[in-house]
């Protein structure tokens, strides 16, 4: 054993040049070393010298150096004081033993309610790993370091302290945090009970009372509705008095707000037995009946739901979001749900809002989005001040149990040490200290605006689903799982024992919560009715509109001109890059009327005028800044400034007096998480046009569990409505099969029931007019833009300040050349995006005047009426050809074809231009490329060949 210890202890001997010679430098100067480092000297230091004294230790080397010089001059005699020094090693080590147990403790601690595993070997949780024997057990020691109360102990009951405190049913991780103050709190919340809960009677009883709702539902459920899904909390039913004393300790702590997001796993009994939610309507969707107010619908356990409940503090809204069955995806929509509504609030460090995410153990360690939502706790543009998350811990992931194959890390919790976050394990099984653990981990959320974790480590009775036989892969779990009586049994049968509760008073509040089932009452007592805070959003007034709703976009020209001239000009002293300055000089240019504007400047100009309107803007994006192809230029960065953290100006945040907010984030390199975040902020705000813009379009491939779940089928799903808006990249310019294609027949694909809007904007008039459409029309569906590259500084795409001032987003552009004889026309070319711009330059290479081009900007919903409007200009056409980029089994071709087809009349033809199918979006050799754009636009005017369609 204590080979091994060698090899792997953390103050091995082999390590001991190592450690002496890290103590020196903190004996010099105590910064210079880590911070947990540094918190193990510290301690040290109040350890009283072998002398007695309490001096503080002064460096060795000039020390050690005077000992060589005192050694060149010959012996001199010693004198033995091994009775202090050993004394004083023996101070030393009841440091490292304490710092030992706080480190490692729980590695012992007692928190598997099945008790599957023996407990590991930990020689440095042993005093005899020290050097103690029983002899020193009784030695009185200087603890001041610890939170136990007294500044003296024997080691016995110092050991004692520990054990209580670090290795009971509370197993606590925190010494990896880096601020010292962050530790010491955690310490003395520990230390200074034991760790060790001490309620009173009433509140044994409420948590009996929670235990017995969570266990009563599942077994009333079980028995009244015969194997049908319900994924049961049974074996971790101290969860629901874990998650009731979160919201009930921080109502009375000032939260007003609380949003939850969980998986299926306890979720039904999180809706009646926490949010309230009446037993009979729950009951009424297990037998099948349900609204016909949605398109889709969906599963009684992905639903979400909102309440008002009593707490100490006051009223607290609770809100469960809607979930689909992808695991752990609904954290980041949790998260930017929260921070929409802090920002409602001016709630800036989260001190009204709290964010309550629910894991199971595998996904919590399996997922990626998990960690890429960790990744944002602590961002400008992304924190919420912190996250309680509640991991039910049943110790399987379906059926993989087997510590060899459920990760690769101790706990599974581990991730969330990325962040320092604390985690508190806990036995589910002691109920009281599953309480206790949830007390401690809020308030520290509350004081440090933090994340943290409670890890309920407790069991699954049943199968992954109540159809499931887990015995088939766990035999020898699912025995012991048998064996076990039930939590609620064993805290009820503790609290007789203890007098809390008369012999029958367990088997009554049975009763009690079984006649509450059977007349359908609810189980929260109080659940406010007809209580509505000034903070809530009125969704009406968005529900129930049309894709063709009018919307006037036009802005006077005056207010153009005088919204392009706030925006054009920097402070006073400000250096900008001369790049930039060049950018906001043709800017101002354009304001004037001077010049056509570019895509950024009318972009900006609907930016600006929608804030100096009163709604806000919140922009998202790798790069959203400056933007990725150096257009946008919303930060302007000074030049000269002397600090990291200062010398930035945004010119859209600096309209008008009054104006409504604007923010820009360059966000963290994720696609997932933040578009997942954008969703949920979106969801809960209809006053703010909400962005996500992607580096290049088909990097939205990352996030395609949030665009199929979430943002296509929200609505069909669940009724929740939502504006968020897409911005993605897209054109083929040559850059290859990953910076070409958005994979605009995706979105296409996705697109029913007018659930999502899918366009591709062509001049900086209509992206102006598009954005501007977005928010004043009250129309909340999602928007997907492929916004253009090449096209950004192609002056064909430029557009007059006056067209800003007149007219609105066109969802056909016909044809624009007067040269064009409508009644020559022969042949429609009809498309959408860049494409439009070579079509147009060949066909005058050409010296075709009987083609005439039209422009699809809006894909979806298919404008039919603007598009036979156009069709009808021409006569005698009789060949209708729809060019795109893309490859033919990708882009609008398939999807969009019967829309074209409806709209021809007898006779008339059906052809296809493009680029042959291909399983790559584009090719990557750029000659290549420019063979197939030649082909594209060769076949867009020959005669037709291939795949056409008569009417």
């Amino acid at each position: 054993m204590m080979q091994q210890f060698s090899a792997n202890s953390y103050l091995s001997g082999g390590n001991a040049p190592y450690i002496e010679e890290l103590y020196e430098a903190y004996l010099n100067n105590p910064g210079s070393v880590p911070d947990n480092w540094r918190a193990y000297f510290d301690a040290l230091q109040h350890v009283p010298a072998v002398d007695g004294s309490n001096k503080p230790d002064v460096a060795h080397a000039s020390v050690i150096a005077s000992f060589a010089e005192r050694a060149k001059q010959g012996p001199i005699r010693t004198v033995s004081a091994s009775g202090d020094a050993d004394m004083g090693r023996k101070r030393v080590a009841v440091v490292q033993l304490t710092a030992a147990y706080r480190y490692l403790g729980s590695r012992w601690a007692n928190l598997d309610p099945l008790q599957r595993q023996e407990r590991p070997g930990i020689p440095e949780l042993d005093p005899n790993f020290y050097g103690f024997s029983d002899a020193d057990l009784d030695i009185v020691f200087n603890i001041s370091n610890t939170y136990f109360g007294v500044e003296t102990a024997s080691l016995r009951d110092l050991i004692n302290s520990l054990r209580d405190t670090y290795c009971r049913s509370i197993g606590a991780e925190f010494m990896y945090i880096s601020d010292p103050s962050e530790k010491r709190w955690i310490q003395q919340k520990l230390e200074s009970i034991r760790s060790t809960p001490n309620f009173t009677a009433e509140k044994k009883q409420h948590i009996l009372d929670r235990l017995t709702a969570a266990e009563g539902l599942e077994r009333y459920l079980h028995t009244k509705y015969v194997g049908q899904k319900r994924f049961s909390l049974e074996g971790g039913e101290s969860f629901i008095a874990s998650i009731d004393e979160t919201i009930q300790r921080a109502g009375e702590r000032g939260v007003q707000e609380i949003v939850i997001g969980m998986a299926h796993r306890g979720r039904l009994n999180v809706l009646v037995n926490t949010l309230g939610k009446m037993p009979a309507d729950l009951f009424a969707e297990f037998e099948g009946k349900h609204g016909d107010d949605l398109p889709s619908g969906d599963v009684k356990y992905h639903q979400g739901f909102s309440s008002d409940i009593t707490t100490p503090g006051g009223p607290v809204h609770l809100s469960l979001s809607f979930n689909p069955s992808h695991l752990e995806i609904v954290n980041p929509v949790v998260e930017g749900s929260v921070k929409a509504r802090m920002e409602r609030r001016g709630d800036k460090d989260g001190a009204q809002v709290l964010p309550i995410l629910v894991h199971g153990d595998a996904a919590f360690a399996g997922q990626g989005v998990v960690m890429e939502t960790l990744n944002l706790a602590q961002t400008r543009g992304y924190g919420t001040g912190g996250t309680v998350h509640i991991v039910i811990n049943n110790q399987i992931g379906f059926t993989t149990s087997d510590p060899r194959d459920t990760r690769s890390t101790l706990y599974c919790s581990d991730v969330v040490k990325m962040i320092e976050a604390p985690v508190l394990h806990v036995n589910g099984d002691d109920p009281e200290a599953v309480v206790l653990a949830t007390q401690i981990a809020l308030d520290y959320r509350l004081e440090f605006k933090k994340d943290v974790v409670v890890d309920i480590i407790c069991y699954r009775k049943l199968g992954h689903n109540e159809q499931d036989t887990p015995a088939l892969t766990q035999p020898l779990m699912y025995k012991k799982i048998g064996q076990h009586p039930g939590t609620r049994k064993l805290y009820a049968d503790k609290l007789i024992a203890q007098g809390v509760l008369p012999a029958d008073g367990g088997d009554a509040m049975v009763a009690a919560f079984r006649d509450a089932m059977d007349a359908g009452r609810l189980t929260v007592d109080p659940v406010i009715s007809n209580f509505k805070s000034k903070y809530a959003v009125d969704w009406l007034p968005f529900l129930n509109r049309k894709w063709t709703d009018a919307a006037d976009t036009a802005v006077p020209l005056a207010e153009l001109k005088r919204i392009a001239g706030r925006i054009t000009v920097i402070p006073e002293g400000f250096k900008a890059h001369s790049l930039v300055e060049k950018v906001l000089n043709d800017r101002a240019a354009m304001g004037r009327g001077e010049a056509n504007l570019d895509w950024g400047m009318g972009e900006h100009l609907a930016y600006a005028s929608l804030v100096s309107s009163g709604y806000a803007v919140r922009l998202t994006g790798q790069d959203a800044g400056r933007g990725t192809f150096v257009h946008r230029h919303a930060v302007l960065h000074d030049q000269n400034r002397e600090r990291w953290d200062a010398g930035s100006y945004i010119p859209l945040q600096n309209v008008s007096d009054t104006q409504a907010p604007f923010t820009v984030i360059d966000s963290v390199l994720s696609e997932e998480a933040v578009l997942a975040f954008e969703y949920g902020y979106s969801s809960s705000e209809p006053n703010t046009l909400t962005i996500w813009e992607a580096q290049f379009g088909d990097f939205a491939n990352g996030a395609q569990v949030v665009i199929d779940q979430f943002i296509s089928s929200g609505e069909v799903k669940w009724g929740r409505a939502c504006g968020l808006v897409m911005m993605l990249p897209h054109g083929y310019e040559g850059q290859g099969p990953e910076h070409s294609s958005a994979r605009i027949e995706r979105y296409l694909q996705l697109c029913a029931d007018n659930n999502m809007q899918v366009v591709q904007p062509t001049t900086a008039a209509q992206i102006f007019h598009l954005l501007r459409r977005q928010m004043i029309r009250l129309f909340r569906k999602p928007l997907i833009i492929m916004t253009p590259k090449s096209l950004l500084r192609n002056k064909d795409a430029g557009s007059p300040l006056s067209d800003l001032a007149k007219g609105h987003f066109q969802t056909v552009i016909g044809e624009t050349d007067d040269a064009i004889d409508a009644k020559k026309v022969k042949r429609i070319i009809a498309c959408s995006g860049k494409v439009y711009y070579d079509l147009v330059n060949s066909r005058k290479e050409r010296g075709q005047t009987d083609v005439a081009i039209i422009r699809v900007e809006q894909l979806y919903p298919f404008p039919h009426k603007a598009f036979a409007t156009e069709l009808k200009k021409f006569p005698n056409f009789n060949e209708l050809v729809w060019a795109q980029d893309e490859p033919q089994n990708q882009g609008p071709w398939f999807q969009i074809q019967h829309n074209i087809f409806e709209n021809l009349e007898d006779g008339q033809k059906l052809a296809y231009a493009g680029r042959p199918a291909s399983a790559s979006p584009a090719v990557g050799y750029y000659d290549k490329h420019y063979a197939q754009q030649k082909a594209l636009l060769d076949t867009a005017f020959s005669k037709l060949k291939g795949f056409v369609l008569t009417k």
